[in-house]
């Protein structure tokens, strides 16, 4: 179903972080942005379609009017809005925002960190776009202006990750879901006010990366499995023992219902996501595999919204590998 492309190098490995890859795809120029992170560094690409052409970027963790920083990075993501695209990254330090090519710097917020050490590490991590101007955690974005609009509380422990509502649909209640490392769920309602519609409840096993598709919840966490449950009720739709070891990525293409699973254990697999019309409930069919050898892959991502491609990181790994379909 899919075969494998030229693989684009990077300047440097890719840490061993969730979901540690970001991809961007800019149709009017026939270019797609990769990032990878790297310890206090967001290695950037922007490959060309005909793939003749790459140049190379690297953003630093750093706080303003401060020279150098060992500050590690946590997550950097692409934040798709309708008024424009924007690259977030997040670290121990805070947030920053960059214009999407990474050429400027938009917005720094600091985090509060306590003046003496404690037992609990403070870092940023978790980034998605939710409506028309907003991005979490919860900025508002409107022209050239961004300002942080509120802190949400809804975890007990750390935040995993974070995704808004990828297929488009005006008609599901949520927009929003948050995973944490207990694999507590918290649905989400944006708006000028957000609303949390739901918890649900984990099994103190963290939940690495979470989706939200046309009103379903699509989690995979560190025992391997996928859980699909209705995003409002937490009602269980299905269980799939995916992978072997812990699951580092997910991601869906929002207008094949394509899910794309990558985990420690060097696989990668594609599953079909189908929702029943007369129950509503939702079905998995596995579709492909393809295997890394000998890596720990940290990061997959789809290259468009039908799934025709995808791309892989994997830990100590200087390259981004990429899959075309057949």
């Amino acid at each position: 179903m899919y075969h494998k492309e030229k693989s684009i190098q990077i300047k440097n490995s890719a840490s061993a972080l969730y979901n540690n890859l970001g991809v961007l795809r800019i149709a009017p120029r026939s270019l797609t942005y990769f990032t990878v992170v790297h310890a206090n560094v967001v290695n950037m690409v922007s490959a060309s379609w005909d793939g003749l052409n790459y140049s190379h970027r690297q953003l630093q963790s750093k706080e303003p009017n401060v020279a150098t920083s060992t500050s590690l990075i946590m997550q950097a993501a692409f934040c798709a809005l309708p008024s424009r695209d924007l690259l977030v990254v997040t670290s121990q330090k805070g947030i920053q925002i960059y214009e999407s090519d990474g050429s400027t710097m938009v917005y720094w917020h600091a985090l509060d960190t306590p003046d003496t050490p404690t037992d609990q590490a403070v870092f940023a991590r978790g980034i998605s776009a939710v409506g028309k101007s907003y991005m979490c955690w919860r900025f508002i974005c409107k022209g050239s202006n961004i300002t942080l609009s509120d802190v949400l509380k809804g975890h007990k422990k750390s935040i995993t990750d974070i995704a808004s509502e990828c297929s488009g649909s005006q008609d599901c209640i949520a927009d929003l879901i948050s995973a944490d490392d207990g694999g507590n769920l918290c649905v989400w309602k944006s708006g000028e006010e957000f609303q949390r519609f739901n918890n649900i409840p984990g099994f103190d096993i963290s939940c690495t990366s979470v989706k939200l598709w046309k009103g379903t919840a699509v989690a995979g966490y560190g025992t391997g499995q996928i859980r699909l449950y209705e995003a409002v009720t937490g009602i269980l739709h299905a269980e799939v023992n995916a992978h072997a070891r812990w699951i580092y990525s997910l991601d869906i293409a929002p207008f094949s219902g394509l899910l794309l699973s990558a985990a420690e254990d060097s696989l990668v697999r594609v599953w079909h996501l189908s929702i029943k019309p007369e129950s509503l409930s939702v079905e998995v069919a596995h579709l492909h595999n393809e295997c890394v050898t000998d890596t720990q892959i940290c990061g997959a991502k789809f290259c468009d919204g039908d799934g025709h491609a995808f791309a892989v990181t994997g830990y100590d790994l200087s390259e981004i590998i990429r899959y075309t379909q057949s």
